[in-house]
């Protein structure tokens, strides 16, 4: 099964960057490489996500992940800085509920580091 798995991601990967490559300045695009990335190459996840919040700062889904990876690659302050930011950015735009989960993924963050 490691195989087909591999094999899937792989054909995704392909999908995504032809997407990508079509359309950059859809945002979607950006995001769901970033996000496949995540599972093979952190620093190209990282990559994508910090030029998706430069390039498309109002494009909220992106901060939850984002702020996750930087948690994840043991940069704590970092994704603080990144939920705080999406949390303002989601509140402007009256995203609620994106609002909830990035408050309540900063406060959980901020709740592990004491």
């Amino acid at each position: 099964m490691p195989f087909i798995f591999a094999f899937m991601s792989e054909t995704r990967l392909k999908t995504l960057l032809k997407f990508y490559e079509e359309d950059p300045a859809d945002p979607f695009n950006v995001y769901a490489l970033a996000l496949e990335y995540q599972k093979t190459d952190l620093i190209k996840s990282d990559e994508l996500f910090s030029n998706l919040l430069t390039g498309f700062p109002d494009y909220v889904p992106a901060y939850y992940h984002a702020a996750r990876l930087k948690a994840e690659l043991n940069e704590p302050q970092a994704a603080l800085a990144i939920y705080k930011k999406g949390i303002g950015i989601a509140k402007q735009k009256n995203e609620k509920k994106a609002e909830q989960e990035l408050r309540s993924a900063y406060d959980e963050l901020m709740f592990d580091l004491e």
